[in-house]
């Protein structure tokens, strides 16, 4: 127990760990440079050209020790988020670190505790990840995007797709689609330096969205999901409440057949 704990303390063992999960499926790791933060991504080495290109966002990671202390590297012990990808039967994904995630120190550009605490999703971070999207598209040759965020990458999918116009279907796993209630429900700092989804549901509403939260889920309720839906006009966001899952459970055993189910290549199935 006390080597586990050692090894998912270590930043440098949890990158490596992620790097050989990716490489064992034949993806590897790329550093994408922006104007203010470099960001990981893995994707295949061979990406397959489609019309469509999904993207994977991670969540928050490690960014807290604990309940006051906050970590010094948000890479995180289990890359959720990646292993979605990975399982992902229709290979036409890729992956999407937050900032500071799987760096090593001499790529770690701005990588201030705040921007994975307060300021996680921050203007500047949503203009990073914004940026390294186009990249990735630019590189798959795809003219339009499926964008999936576990958890608080569901926070970053939701306020990239609310500025852009490419995106035919917005997923989220888990998803901190709504901040200032999560905060407020956990009785925690409210996150004073971070932009808040529920704020963008009128850029959002063209958009098919579907959000899965676990009925188990003590992190971020079904409550979230299902506020954050009723801010719409019709159609509403599809929310689907999985019973028996929590915020990490069981979703990478389903997701296959989930993607074969309810993903077409230009959104999402009815």
């Amino acid at each position: 127990m006390a080597v586990t704990a050692c090894t998912t303390a270590d930043p440098t063992a949890r990158r490596m760990t992620a790097e050989r999960m990716a490489s064992d499926a034949g993806w590897q790791r790329t550093i994408i440079a922006t104007e203010t933060f470099n960001i990981a991504a893995f994707r295949p080495t061979n990406l397959p050209h489609a019309t469509t290109l999904k993207i994977y966002i991670e969540g928050d990671g490690l960014a807290w020790l604990d309940s006051s202390t906050p970590s010094a590297d948000p890479t995180p012990r289990t890359p959720l988020a990646l292993k979605l990808a990975l399982r992902d039967p229709e290979r036409n994904a890729v992956y999407l670190a937050r900032p500071c995630q799987f760096l090593q120190d001499d790529q770690r550009r701005n990588c201030q505790q705040r921007y994975w605490t307060s300021h996680r999703f921050a203007p500047e971070v949503i203009a990073a990840s914004n940026t390294a999207i186009d990249v990735l598209k630019t590189e798959s040759g795809a003219s339009h995007l499926i964008l999936i965020g576990y958890s608080g990458g569901g926070a970053v999918a939701a306020l990239v797709a609310a500025q852009r116009h490419d995106v035919t279907a917005l997923v989220t796993i888990a998803g901190n689609l709504d901040h200032t209630a999560w905060t407020s429900g956990h009785h925690i700092s409210p996150l004073s330096g971070s932009l808040n989804p529920a704020d963008a549901t009128s850029r959002l509403q063209h958009i098919p969205q579907h959000h899965y939260v676990g009925q188990n889920d003590t992190n971020i309720s079904a409550d979230i999901a299902l506020g954050y839906a009723a801010r719409f006009k019709a159609p509403t966001p599809i929310v689907t409440v999985l019973p028996g899952f929590t915020h990490t459970c069981c979703w990478e055993e389903i997701w296959p057949r989930l993607v074969k189910t309810e993903f077409g290549l230009t959104g999402i199935a009815p």
